[in-house]
């Protein structure tokens, strides 16, 4: 919207916005959201109630298969390994397709750019029907991970695709409340996975984990291919592949492989001062030097422009959709670990403990998505968010081996209050200071953040509560508890996470204290690391600036266009 109060052209025309002047002897074409203007006092385009009914039911679809296949295949490792019969893929099962898909995401969001929203997102959906059969059908360990490899590829567009699609086809306030809806969808899926999972391998084959995929993704893409009614700008392909920013594709996709890999490697397949580590670690961190010189110097158009990171609010929004991301999935990985080894409890029982802060979560994510729709104010969301999220990191700190249930849950609900109201507002906020045409970007970039806080949050995480289970085990094996060296072996050098169960078996009961106490105590040291992150937040939030979210829309053009027609 200019001063005036009308809205503004799509875009500013090619000669005021085309960033490299030779762009016309080399490519002789430019983007599509550089040259187009919309009429004055554009509305929402107009669609009958049953077409946005079915386009929403595909995205909506598209983004539960993402969040099932994340989860659903948890249970049903042990199962897998030992029926492929390699249990040196245990880890791989799963980590190959969270390191594809947080390495895919930015580069998805750029070719859609390209190439249109509706052919990228078919592709995605495709892609990740194909690797679902590969994956049902695998027979051997190898086989599965190349077949969660492309999963990974397929849901790392899928994700960010869905939230680029509803804000091309909704205005900032309309678009808070179909954001709040897909984050009650992500965390149905979440938590439906882990059970679903278990009963596919118990009851029938843990192949049913890959083959339910196929009427998810399948009617994804159907109803995607009959319904969405994007721009579609056909964009030839040699101009298009000309366009793909592939010096910086390369290297976020090695940025992410080598950092991710090396944490994940770190203390697990190698010692943490390891050459492996060490190095993957190392280069990782300076491939980051390397995009940041692509996306200034070589990009004509880059995955990430970083005059996205120039405005101190933008910027604040991407630290705290981070330091969010890192603090939710901690409480979400480490609270069963305390109901499991503190409280006791089995794994259906801790998920079942694990209820309050999911099922808040997902109602705080609606009731986001509402008020924004209906007040168009998001700042003070943020900032009731960030605090409640501390409050209730702080509120972790306190649980012990005698915390109660009602203890328990309060401190469960006023976390996951802050955490569910941080879902989407940080990035509402980001999208409302960026010009239509880049909100993909945005969206992208925010999804990417937000991939790499939780694959970083679990990591460091991790290393903290064993560095901590290991000094305590130390003192427990001597007197006064003599704790056996057979069980200080497996809670220590990184098993403590790993052999939780073995707990209960601890015939002595002051020695079982003892551990229950150990366990406590580290976990505490997690969560404290996750009170100071959300403090961050709290500091991050101020650096965000209100901005007038209008229910004018702007259709988004997107692909190429010769430059001289």
């Amino acid at each position: 919207m200019d001063t005036s109060g009308k809205t503004t052209a799509v875009n500013a025309p090619a000669d005021e916005m085309t960033r490299a002047p030779q762009l016309q002897s080399s490519l002789d074409i430019e983007l599509v959201a550089l040259s187009e203007t919309a009429p004055p006092q554009e509305l929402e385009k107009p669609r009958n109630k049953f077409r946005l009914a079915a386009i929403l039911t595909a995205l909506y679809l598209a983004m539960f298969v993402t969040a099932l296949d994340q989860t659903i295949v948890a249970t049903a490792i042990p199962t897998i390994t030992y029926d492929l019969n390699s249990a040196s893929g245990y880890a791989w099962i799963g980590g190959a397709y969270l390191l594809s898909c947080a390495a895919s995401g930015p580069i998805w969001a750029k070719i859609s750019d390209i190439f249109g929203r509706k052919p990228i997102i078919l592709t995605a959906a495709g892609l990740f029907f194909a690797s679902s059969i590969l994956c049902a059908k695998a027979s051997s360990m190898k086989m599965l991970i190349v077949g969660r490899t492309f999963q990974g590829v397929g849901g790392g567009g899928l994700a960010p695709l869905v939230m680029i699609t509803i804000s091309d086809l909704f205005s900032m306030r309309s678009r808070s409340l179909y954001m709040g809806l897909m984050e009650l969808v992500w965390i149905v899926a979440g938590g439906v996975g882990p059970v679903l999972g278990g009963a596919f391998t118990e009851k029938l084959s843990w192949r049913w984990n890959f083959w339910i995929n196929l009427p998810l993704s399948g009617a994804t893409f159907i109803l995607l291919f009959i319904y969405l009614d994007v721009h579609n700008p056909r964009t030839p392909w040699i101009d298009g592949f000309k366009a793909i920013d592939w010096a910086g594709s390369l290297c976020i996709i090695a940025l992410v492989l080598m950092l991710l890999l090396g944490l994940e490697f770190g203390g697990a397949t190698f010692p943490w001062d390891s050459p492996q580590v060490i190095c993957l670690i190392i280069f990782g961190s300076l491939m980051s030097i390397f995009f940041i010189y692509s996306e200034k110097r070589l990009a004509l158009y880059p995955l990430m422009p970083l005059e996205l990171f120039n405005n101190w609010s933008n910027a604040a929004s991407l630290l705290l959709k981070f330091l969010q991301g890192m603090v939710y999935i901690g409480a979400e990985y480490y609270l069963p670990l305390y109901f499991q080894s503190v409280k006791g409890s089995s794994p259906l029982g801790s998920g079942l403990l694990v209820m309050p802060i999911t099922v808040t979560e997902a109602i705080a994510g609606v009731l986001v998505g509402v008020i924004i729709h209906r007040t168009g104010r998001y700042l003070e969301i943020i900032y009731v968010g960030v605090l409640l999220m501390t409050l209730g990191n702080g509120l972790y700190i306190l649980l012990s081996p005698k915390s109660g249930l009602v203890e328990i849950i309060f401190s469960q609900i006023v976390a996951g209050s802050g955490a569910g109201l941080l879902f989407h507002s940080p990035l509402i906020a980001l999208q409302a200071r960026v010009s239509q045409e880049n909100t993909a970007t945005a969206t992208a970039t925010s999804t990417f953040v937000n991939n790499l806080a939780t694959a970083l949050s679990v990591v460091i995480g991790g290393v903290l509560f064993q560095n901590s289970m290991d000094i305590r085990v130390t003192s427990l094996a001597l007197p006064p508890t003599n704790l056996p060296s057979n069980i200080t072996d497996l809670l220590s050098a990184g098993g403590a996470a790993a052999n939780v169960m073995l707990v209960s078996s601890i015939q002595d009961q002051a020695q079982r204290s003892a551990v229950r106490e150990a366990y406590a105590w580290s976990l505490r040291n997690v969560w404290i690391l996750y009170t100071g992150i959300s403090a961050m937040a709290v500091v991050t939030s101020v650096f965000i600036k209100k901005h007038h979210l209008t229910k004018d829309h702007t259709e988004t053009k997107t692909g190429l266009k010769n430059s001289n027609s």
